[in-house]
């Protein structure tokens, strides 16, 4: 292309329009704190406080909390409330009192659950000796433990077992209780007026007021 003029003014310009165009952007940081210290940044020309430092760092993080603070709004009827040492003194107390009604609360389910747990394992114990039970019964109808080292031993089995609470259900001439009771036979009796046990088949046990077997018996009815 035909040009006039001066051959170095014509590659001059030439120069400083392609170095125009090939600019980067230029992006600046209007930031007033500092990401990397913390520290606040003052204009251009501006002086520094006396004595910054390390130290301005934590009032510039507080002049920017009273700012953030001031600027939220609270009602005033709520800020009076929330605000006064009375009323946080009673919230505080009633935090505690719950706090303290609950551990209560906790500490009795876990003694009563640790009560029906230890009262639960004596008597699985207690159920698994009831077979035994009966065959001391039954030796000691057969005569076989009317005197002699196994009459001791199982006299002492017993008294151990009655100091768990376990208590022999083996009356007779009682009335009729179908809760201890499982009728087996029925049979007329003289002079009875309500159903009464008149014989006991296999003796029943509980431990408190908890049945553990009925005692099996014969019962004798009003004719």
């Amino acid at each position: 292309m035909p040009h006039h003029g001066n051959e170095e003014e014509h590659i001059s310009s030439a120069n400083q329009e392609g170095k125009g165009n090939d600019q980067e952007p230029v992006i600046r940081d209007n930031r007033k704190v500092d990401p990397v210290t913390g520290q606040a940044r003052h204009p251009e020309g501006g002086e520094p406080v006396p004595g910054a430092g390390a130290s301005d760092s934590d009032g510039d993080a507080l002049a920017q909390a009273e700012e953030i603070l001031n600027g939220v709004e609270v009602p005033a009827a709520e800020s009076v409330a929330q605000g006064t040492p009375s009323a946080e003194a009673a919230e505080l107390k009633n935090d505690l009192l719950r706090l303290q009604a609950e551990y209560v609360n906790y500490r009795k389910r876990v003694e009563r659950d640790r009560a029906v747990a230890g009262e639960m394992a004596v008597i699985g114990v207690l159920n698994s000796l009831l077979p035994v039970l009966d065959d001391v019964d039954a030796a000691r109808q057969h005569g076989d433990l009317a005197d002699g080292p196994f009459a001791a031993i199982a006299t002492k089995l017993e008294n151990a077992l009655k100091t768990y609470g376990l208590v022999r259900i083996d009356e007779t001439g009682v009335e009729f209780d179908p809760t201890i009771h499982e009728a087996l036979i029925q049979q007329p009796g003289e002079d009875i007026e309500v159903d009464t046990v008149s014989q006991v088949l296999r003796s029943g046990y509980k431990s408190g007021e908890r049945v553990l077997r009925a005692a099996q018996v014969i019962v004798a009815v009003p004719a």
